[in-house]
């Protein structure tokens, strides 16, 4: 009986080693997931600010820029687009098709002086280019975040449990078109 004791006992070492490696290798995929998670919520809060920068731009410009009323209504359409995006995919594409109808909005708007003259036009700029710069760190630090979750739950052996615990990849923050790649120029 001392054999099979030793057996018995080995088996449910090994059991409780696997179970807490189990445990252990979960627990790093959950923390992978939420840094994930976090740094897209990093994200969004700088695409928030940029979203709430945008309709005192609009405002400030509509007085000086009367007649170009359409590259007003593409700004102000490009953020109920980004601000009603369901999932990552579409606040990214939504968020790519605002940067462009930015930067139409400043190519415009050098076309005004007194409009480039204005104080309360000039402090948003500022804001709005300190928040492009927010925003570019933080997709950064997104695409970094994601590559090391995506790394992780695709090597042995978390390749084969990953999927079956929920674990999937996830999408970088990639700009779609060519011409959204040029940071938004605002010259004044």
């Amino acid at each position: 009986m001392g054999g099979l004791a030793i057996v018995v006992i080995a088996f449910l070492a090994l059991l409780v080693f696997v179970g807490l490696a189990l445990i252990l290798f979960y627990n790093r995929l959950v923390l992978a997931r939420n840094l994930v998670q976090n740094a897209w919520a990093q994200i969004d809060v700088q695409l928030k600010r940029r979203a709430d920068l945008i309709p005192n731009l609009v405002n400030t410009v509509k007085g000086y820029m009367e007649h170009e009323r359409e590259t007003l209504e593409k700004v102000t359409q490009a953020r109920a687009m980004a601000l009603g995006a369901q999932n990552m995919e579409q606040r990214q594409q939504a968020e790519n098709m605002l940067s462009g109808a930015l930067k139409s909005l400043f190519a415009v708007a050098e076309a005004y002086p007194q409009l480039q003259a204005s104080q309360n036009f000039a402090h948003l700029q500022q804001e709005l280019s300190e928040t492009e710069s927010k925003i570019a760190f933080t997709r950064q630090f997104f695409n970094d975040t994601a590559m090391k979750y995506n790394t992780r739950i695709q090597m042995f052996p978390a390749s084969l449990f990953a999927p079956i615990l929920g674990f999937y990849p996830v999408p970088y923050f990639q700009v779609a078109e060519a011409a959204q790649r040029e940071a938004v120029q605002v010259k004044f």
